[in-house]
């Protein structure tokens, strides 16, 4: 099997009333982990591109929020690994992953924020941080919100 390697940002939203931004994945759209677990949004750096543009980019794309006049913090680095079956191709993978998560303050409270998810995602919420422990997570969204202290 090949293994591939991905650069990935992510991004926990924060609104100015404390929620959590959450989606859920589009069944059958890709991705690495399960259709049913809620993520933060992120995805790949392209070639030529800086984190933080990658990062408003892919927020943007995903979810229609604009996080480019938000503070935004790096939060810390991850590393994960797990199989994948490419779109374009149909090959199995192993993709080696490499997480640069940020934290993005909102200055709007979550019910004035516009949502416009796009094909990858069938859902999503703005959840309080006492929601979070009863919410199926992915596990990278697990090890973020524990790093954050909003998980034990």
């Amino acid at each position: 099997m090949r293994t591939i390697e991905r650069d990935i940002v992510g991004a926990v939203i924060i609104s100015k009333d404390g929620k959590v931004f959450l989606a859920k994945k589009t069944p059958k759209t890709g991705g690495i982990y399960s259709d049913d677990c809620w993520h933060v949004p992120g995805g790949g750096i392209e070639q030529g591109e800086s984190k933080e543009v990658a990062l408003v980019r892919e927020v943007n794309e995903e979810t229609g929020i604009d996080i480019s006049s938000a503070k935004i913090e790096f939060i810390g680095e991850d590393r994960g690994e797990s199989e994948k079956t490419l779109r374009e191709s149909g090959e199995r993978v192993l993709v080696k992953m490499h997480f640069y998560n940020y934290k993005a303050s909102l200055s709007k409270n979550s019910e004035e924020i516009e949502v416009k998810l796009n094909a990858e995602f069938s859902e999503s919420r703005w959840a309080t941080i006492a929601d979070l422990p009863n919410l199926k997570l992915t596990p990278p969204s697990v090890g973020l919100f524990t790093h954050l202290g909003y998980l034990k």
